[in-house]
């Protein structure tokens, strides 16, 4: 699990250095991505936790709808508020995380990734992903 922690702390600073490039305008959307997915991540666990982890996210919206309610919300709301909100979802990430029963990794989700997968794809390289976009 620590792994998985110590990857996920480098990747999101390596994002917020990289978001520092970007005007506040985009910076509140995509930190408002990323807080997004990762709190979704959160919700994988506890999916996984209550043996829910193979219908996780089938009532959900298709993901570019999501994207854009996401974005909507951003462009209406103050760049600290963002930011608080997706430091939170980390910081409870990072908290399951570090508690969460190392079994439930290979627990399958819907579309057939593990929940290491999944709360890699969410975490680590979700983030990593936008960095590299903002410093292109």
């Amino acid at each position: 699990m620590q792994e998985l922690v110590d990857d996920l702390v480098v990747a999101r600073n390596e994002f917020m250095s990289a978001v520092g490039r970007a005007d506040e305008f985009s910076a509140r959307e995509m930190i408002a991505h990323v807080g997004y997915w990762v709190g979704s991540a959160v919700e994988a666990i506890q999916a996984a936790e209550d043996g829910q982890a193979s219908s996780f996210g089938s009532d959900r919206p298709p993901t570019d709808e999501v994207n854009e309610t996401v974005a909507r919300v951003a462009r209406e709301t103050d760049l600290a508020t963002v930011r608080r909100r997706e430091a939170a979802s980390f910081d409870v990430l990072v908290e399951r995380l570090s508690r969460m029963d190392p079994s439930l990794l290979s627990a399958t989700l819907p579309d057939g990734a593990t929940l290491e997968q999944g709360l890699r794809e969410d975490g680590a390289d979700h983030y990593r992903e936008h960095a590299a976009e903002l410093l292109a």
